[in-house]
């Protein structure tokens, strides 16, 4: 039976008003919300939203003017498994805003300032599995153990940043990774680098958009994709001896000199005291003769 059977019309439509009205009241201002999903797309919002509903499960925040992500905010979202801040202002880095938002799964963050990416930045996000921190154009690290922690990742995009390095066990070590986006940056391709690169032409990843996945620097290699500049990297960096080698090879030899100095000295110093001994015998022995 019918909850509303008995009530008067006008009771009926009074109730069903204050249902609408207390859900304009939950959703934010400026912000349109449907069951779950806060939406504030473009509505030039230079501060992270107020009353967002606690049980919120997709919030999109997409160009706006946000510049900072309240952590204890954030964290009261509990149940936020979908956020997309891209095309805000949000700068420097994020480490611990994400405290507290295990079950996000999908988190944009390109389009921003973001500066680098640390372990503390993404580490509390266990379930996260589509990653895009893409078109951050002052983003220059990306730490080594940045990812860690986010063991399901399967989507991840840092394409057209400020990124010259990536060391190749921030993203060989994920188990899951299966898309990985790397075009227009920066890469600087030296012998370091070697490593990454025959990574990426021995893996099972997609690269979406490889053709662009090219070197900046040095200017010798400018422009080449990485298939082309592995080979040339696999030659000059097996005969080429950079100035630290030939420190290294320097102090070899010098310990190899001092070794054999002390040891011919040490044989010398024997056989010195050896010719004493045996003069000193053969003296005692004639004077016993005598």
């Amino acid at each position: 039976m019918s909850p509303f059977v008995g009530v008067q019309p006008l009771s009926l439509m009074f109730l069903l008003g204050m249902g609408m009205a207390s859900e304009r009241i939950n959703c934010p201002s400026r912000c349109s919300c449907q069951y779950l999903e806060v939406n504030c797309t473009g509505q030039q919002f230079q501060e992270f939203p107020a009353d967002i509903p606690l049980d919120t499960r997709q919030l999109i925040l997409a160009a706006n003017n946000v510049s900072y992500l309240p952590a204890v905010e954030l964290s009261f979202l509990a149940d936020l498994v979908y956020l997309d801040c891209s095309k805000n202002l949000l700068g420097d880095d994020l480490d611990f805003t994400f405290i507290g938002m295990a079950k996000l799964v999908y988190l944009d963050l390109s389009f921003n300032n973001l500066t680098q990416v640390t372990f503390s930045t993404f580490s509390h996000l266990l379930s996260l599995v589509v990653l895009k921190i893409s078109d951050n154009p002052n983003l220059v690290a990306i730490k080594k153990d940045a990812f860690a922690n986010n063991t399901w990742l399967r989507h991840l995009d840092v394409s057209r940043t400020g990124l010259t390095f990536l060391d190749t066990s921030t993203v060989r070590d994920l188990p899951n990774l299966r898309f990985l986006g790397l075009s227009d940056n920066l890469w600087h391709c030296n012998c370091s680098f070697l490593d990454f690169i025959t990574w990426m032409t021995e893996s099972n990843i997609h690269f979406p958009d490889a053709d662009n996945i090219t070197c900046y620097t040095p200017e010798g290699l400018q422009a080449l994709s990485m298939p082309a500049v592995e080979a040339q990297l696999h030659v000059s960096c097996l005969t080429q001896l950079y100035k630290r080698d030939y420190v290294f090879l320097c102090l070899v030899g010098f310990c190899i000199f001092l070794a054999g100095t002390m040891t011919a000295w040490l044989a010398g110093i024997c056989a010195v005291i050896y010719e004493v001994h045996a003069s000193k015998g053969e003296e005692e022995e004639e004077e016993e003769e005598d």
